[in-house]
C-alpha cells in the first residue's frame, strides 16, 4: 500500500511540473507575439517600402539645377547587389572627391529583388554628397522588384540634360521584363528624338544589359543601335551587368559600349565630358 501511494504521489508531481511548464511556455509565447511585433520578419517581397521614394525625379531636379559648365564630370558604379560593405566604401571614396557633379548607377541595385535589399542599398546611396540616378537591372525585376524600384526610384525609362548633354536612361532587361517585346522601349526613344531641343549638343545612353547579352531583346539589337545613333552626337553607351570592365564597338560602327565593373571589384569610373568628346578613368578604392 505504501509503495502504491508513493507511486501515485510521484505521478501527480510529474503531471504538475508538466502543467507548469506548459503554462509558462504559453505565457512566454503570448508575450512575444503581443509585445514584439517588430521582431517578426515579413515576406521579403511584401512591397512595404519605408523611407525616401521617387528619388529619380528628385535627383534629376538637383542635377539639372547644377551650374552649367563646358566640362562635365560624373562617376559611374554598377551592380551593387548584396555587396553592402563595398557599396558603403564606394560612397565614402566618392564623397572624398570634389570634382564630380553626380553619380550614375548602371543597375542591379538588388540581388534578389527583395524590398529590404532596395531599401538597404538606397540608404547607403543616400549618404552620397552628390545626386545620383539608378537604371533598373535584371536582378531588380526578380519577385516584386519592379514595383519596389518604381516606388523608390521611379520610371523605368527617363532622361535628363546637363551642360548640353542629354542622358537617356533605359530598361534593357527584356528577359525579365513583362513587356519583353517592348524592351528596350523604342517608342520612348522616338518621343525623346521628337523633343530634342537646340540646347542639346550631344548624347550619352545609360543601360544595364548590352545588346547581345542574354538579357537583351536581340531581335531588335540592330534597330536599337541604329535608333540611338539618330540622337545628336552620340558619345557612348554606359552599362553594367557583366561585372567586369570592357569598352567595345559592338556593331563596328564607332559607337562604344562601355561596361562598368560590379561594386564587388571595388571599382568606380569617372567620366569627363567636353564638347564633342569624352574620356574616363578607372579607380580602385
Amino acid at each position: 500500500m505504501i509503495i502504491e501511494k508513493e507511486g501515485k504521489e510521484r505521478k501527480n508531481t510529474i503531471i504538475k511540473k508538466l502543467l507548469i511548464h506548459t503554462i509558462f511556455s504559453l505565457i512566454f509565447t503570448t508575450i512575444i507575439l503581443f509585445t514584439s511585433c517588430d521582431m517578426i520578419e515579413y515576406h521579403p517581397y511584401d512591397c512595404d517600402v519605408s523611407g525616401e521614394t521617387n528619388l529619380t525625379v528628385k535627383n534629376i531636379e538637383k542635377i539639372e539645377s547644377l551650374q552649367q559648365s563646358d566640362t562635365l564630370r560624373f562617376a559611374v558604379i554598377s551592380d551593387t547587389q548584396r555587396w553592402y560593405d563595398d557599396t558603403y566604401d564606394a560612397v565614402k571614396a566618392l564623397n572624398r572627391r570634389n570634382d564630380i557633379s553626380f553619380v550614375v548607377h548602371c543597375g542591379d541595385i538588388s540581388d534578389f529583388g527583395a524590398t529590404k535589399e532596395f531599401m538597404w542599398q538606397r540608404d547607403i546611396l543616400q549618404k552620397l554628397r552628390y545626386p545620383y540616378i539608378c537604371v533598373i537591372g535584371n536582378h531588380d525585376f526578380l519577385g516584386t522588384g519592379e514595383y519596389v524600384y518604381k516606388r523608390i526610384f521611379g520610371a523605368l525609362n527617363f532622361a535628363f540634360t546637363i551642360s548640353g548633354t542629354r542622358f537617356i536612361c533605359l530598361n534593357t532587361n527584356a528577359l525579365e521584363a513583362e513587356e519583353m517585346d517592348n524592351t528596350p522601349d523604342l517608342e520612348f526613344l522616338d518621343k525623346e528624338l521628337s523633343n530634342i531641343g537646340e540646347d542639346i549638343s550631344q548624347t550619352i545612353i545609360v543601360i544595364h544589359a548590352q545588346p547581345f547579352s542574354e538579357q537583351f531583346n536581340n531581335a531588335v539589337a540592330d534597330k536599337f543601335n541604329d535608333k540611338i545613333k539618330e540622337f545628336p552626337n552620340l558619345l557612348c553607351v554606359l552599362s553594367g551587368h557583366g561585372h567586369s570592365y570592357s569598352d567595345r564597338e559592338l556593331f563596328s560602327d564607332g559607337t562604344h559600349y562601355i561596361m562598368c565593373p560590379c561594386i564587388h571589384e571595388r571599382t568606380y569610373m569617372v567620366f569627363t565630358v567636353t564638347k564633342g568628346n569624352y574620356s574616363y578613368e578607372i579607380h580602385k578604392y
